[in-house]
């Protein structure tokens, strides 16, 4: 193994493209279908999207400003350790490798397959879905270079071919009648339990907005292109979103939609009629490989940080001749595959997106905090709109951790677990550091 740094520097384009595949993925190819159980007016469903997206926004700003003052690579874990304490910034990583990447990776794998089944229903969906997160492993496990060229490629077809999607949508076919225009009663749906909850599978979907954080020290002039890479991507995949989900609720009568899984599936079908449909369940089972590539890409960078920071996880900063986190990405993809093949979709989605919103509260809280600890720490990038912006995201996401507590308590206690287990870990592997630094060098 080799620990130089890696030559190869990520480049915006290709940053952008990893926020836009991380974030366009399983979420709203799936989470319409959960939403429509608790609520039916079309307005506060598309509003849904558009506060998601907005809270998405904000953390970007929050986010851009912590990456430009601490340019390395590991994310929350980084972050977290310097504002609050190592113990912090461990368990973050810890969710990181065991829930952040590896939970989402395989809900994407899941949903490829569940819609790769729909076009061939013969087919062994849980078998296609770990293939694929297999194959694109081995392919990051061999060059940055080719995976990142791989990321640009997969990123700009799903783009076009979203975009299509929706321009195509919105020509064809009478579709559904959409009362957009909210009655009072609209308004009232936005402060309701069932619209809080359902921020879990919008938070979700937008949740790759900060992952080009992770790779920040392979970031080509990362002070500058950092904050340009997360608001871009996460400014492009709102406006998909929100046309996206207007075109799925335009497409299939609500009662179609309710509860299912492949929502791109059935509004194609209702759009375009069965061949056409079974064709585009296709493409959006081909498209997911993108947001499977991008996490399998950025999530093993955690895993390096926390290796090279701890004695006792040392073997994980390993890195190839090529840079590659080789050991990070081999752990990333066994824990991958452990969620495929023992798969229940909702709950590991609300668990996920439990313990990951938990985590940018943390770390947006952090912007207020770092400022005050160190007013005179170099700044590149500051929030824009400091202190709306961060406000704003923190009241939102608060918001919704509350009513998840209250209102999924099974999925909510499963993540303080995975809370708890990492501590325990993490008092394990300080207390290996001791010995180790009583040693002169």
């Amino acid at each position: 193994m080799n620990t130089a740094p890696n030559p190869y520097k990520i480049s915006f384009l290709t940053g952008a493209a990893i926020v836009v595949a991380n974030m366009v993925g399983t979420g709203v190819f799936t989470s319409l279908g959960f939403q429509l159980l608790g609520i039916q007016s079309n307005f506060a469903l598309l509003m849904l999207w558009v506060v998601g997206g907005g809270i998405a926004l904000c953390g970007a700003v929050s986010y851009a400003e912590l990456a430009a003052a601490m340019p390395r690579s590991g994310g929350e874990y980084h972050y977290l350790s310097r504002i609050y304490h190592p113990a912090l910034g461990f368990l973050s990583g810890w969710v990181s490798a065991t829930v952040g990447f590896a939970a989402p990776t395989a809900l994407a794998a899941l949903a490829l397959g569940e819609y790769a089944r729909r076009v061939w229903p013969g087919l062994n969906a849980p078998l296609l879905s770990a293939a694929v997160v297999v194959v694109l492993a081995l392919v990051h496990g061999s060059s940055t270079r080719a995976g990142s060229r791989l990321q640009v490629v997969v990123t700009g077809i799903k783009v076009v071919v979203l975009v299509g999607f929706i321009g195509i949508g919105l020509l064809v076919g009478e579709g559904q009648p959409l009362q957009l225009l909210p009655a009072a009663a609209d308004w009232r749906v936005l402060a309701t339990p069932a619209f809080a909850v359902s921020l879990v599978f919008v938070s979700y979907a937008y949740s790759g907005w900060n992952a080009a954080v992770y790779l920040t020290g392979e970031i080509e002039n990362p002070q500058r292109n950092l904050s340009r890479i997360l608001l871009s991507g996460t400014a492009v995949v709102a406006v998909l979103y929100v046309g996206l989900n207007y075109v799925f609720l335009r497409a299939a009568p609500q009662p179609a939609l309710r509860g299912q899984l492949e929502v791109g599936y059935i509004a194609a079908n209702a759009l375009f009629g069965p061949a056409v449909g079974r064709l585009t369940g296709a493409v959006i089972a081909a498209l997911l490989v993108s947001t499977i590539s991008s996490m399998v890409f950025a999530g093993p960078r955690i895993v390096q940080s926390m290796g090279e920071d701890l004695p006792a996880l040392r073997w994980l900063a390993g890195r190839s001749q090529a840079g590659i986190p080789v050991r990070g990405l081999a752990l990333q993809t066994a824990i991958t595959l452990l969620f495929v093949l023992k798969p229940n979709f909702k709950e590991v989605l609300v668990y996920a997106g439990f313990v990951l919103n938990l985590f940018t509260f943390l770390t947006v809280l952090g912007v207020f905090i770092l400022r005050r600890q160190q007013p005179n720490l170099p700044r590149p990038y500051r929030a824009w709109g400091y202190p709306v912006t961060p406000a704003v995201f923190l009241v939102l996401s608060g918001w919704t951790l509350v009513f998840i507590l209250r209102d999924k308590p099974t999925e909510s206690l499963y993540g303080l677990l995975t809370l708890a287990v990492g501590l325990a870990v993490y008092a394990l592997v300080t207390q290996k550091r001791v010995p180790r630094s009583s040693v002169s060098d």
